[in-house]
């Protein structure tokens, strides 16, 4: 996910990249929950589950769970909302934390 991310981001399809950098995410949260026996159809409850159990717990830092929250709704805007634009600089900032993102979550799964 993380080099279909970077060639969308430097191809200035923007919201497309801000689409996967959401998923790189969500299926590392997914491997995450299989590991630990969660099972969900429904992203909130997934994030939800990550946020109480990880999160909450100080099992990774609050900034991860920011990043996450924020690619959430940003994919959420720019999947269903209509005329939406994002700056580069955002997307940037955003493919940087879906880096670290899935580094702490394979580090979590590799223990």
């Amino acid at each position: 996910m993380m080099e279909l991310s970077d060639f969308l981001f430097k191809a200035d399809k923007l919201a497309v990249a801000v689409n996967r950098i959401y998923y790189g995410m969500y299926y590392a949260v997914t491997a995450l929950a299989l590991r630990y026996n969660f099972g969900t159809s429904k992203h909130a409850q997934l994030l939800g589950w990550f946020n109480k159990e990880f999160v909450a717990k100080g099992l990774v830092a609050k900034e991860l769970g920011k990043s996450l929250r924020n690619a959430f709704q940003n994919r959420t805007k720019g999947d269903y909302d209509a005329y939406v634009t994002f700056e580069k600089e955002e997307v940037k900032q955003m493919y940087e934390d879906l880096k670290e993102f899935v580094g702490a979550i394979e580090n979590m799964l590799l223990k």
